[in-house]
């Protein structure tokens, strides 16, 4: 296989860091890898602030291709992960070869995720950020990880930026244009809910996956996942 590059988008309480496991076999598979946190998350959740939105991380995604020179890109993106590509790929259409979703959000303009993802928990939520308490994503989110895995995971999360993840989706065309998308679904995964992966697979004639996971399938099962990124 030739040299592809790969660009890997996180979502909400996560960083580049999700991605670790992954990056290092498409690399060890001789590819280009970018993971990035995003603006206010992660590694650079010090940077959180008002004014950090969904238009700004797809902003920030366009521009890592542009001032990198990127062609031909894979563009990867999990839960809210998900809606940051779809910005950043109409941002920067003739830089995308391919869109990857996995278990990802990936909404329509005037949608907003309280409607599209079945919340059981209570959010800790100020005026900046909003997510989970801690033992809610200990006993939640990362459950299915394993124990080393999971207290690494945990020590690793932090709040997303209230913006990017609560406020309506403004997209003007990417729904409008055609894609080579995929869409990897994981059976124990409760959100982003399967109706709403298989409305991404249909109206993006996206090819369809299934992992046998839970929402952390970079973590979980990073060899099933890389197999299909590199497929």
């Amino acid at each position: 296989m030739s040299e592809q590059t790969y660009v890997l988008v996180h979502g909400a309480y996560q960083g580049g860091w999700i991605w670790k496991p992954v990056a290092a076999r498409l690399r060890a598979a001789g590819h280009t890898v970018y993971a990035p946190s995003l603006d206010g998350c992660g590694d650079r959740h010090h940077t959180v602030r008002p004014g950090i939105t969904l238009a700004t991380h797809g902003q920030e995604i366009a521009h890592l291709l542009f001032y990198e020179d990127l062609q031909d890109v894979i563009l990867v993106g999990t839960s809210a992960g998900g809606m940051v590509i779809c910005k950043a790929a109409e941002l920067a259409r003739d830089r995308i070869q391919r869109l990857v979703f996995v278990d990802a959000l990936a909404l329509k303009t005037g949608e907003s995720v309280p409607q599209i993802v079945n919340r059981s928990s209570p959010y800790e939520t100020n005026d900046v950020t909003t997510g989970p308490t801690k033992a809610d994503a200990e006993g939640r989110l990362f459950a299915d990880l394993d124990p080393d895995t999971r207290v690494w995971a945990l020590a690793r999360y932090t709040p997303h930026p209230i913006a990017a993840l609560e406020a309506p989706v403004e997209l003007e065309t990417f729904w409008d244009q055609s894609w080579t998308a995929s869409v990897v679904y994981c059976h124990h995964s409760v959100n982003p809910p399967e109706p709403h992966q298989r409305r991404t697979a249909a109206d993006l004639k996206a090819s369809w996956h299934e992992l046998d996971a839970g929402h952390y399938p970079m973590l979980s099962h990073p060899e099933e996942l890389t197999a299909i990124l590199l497929a």
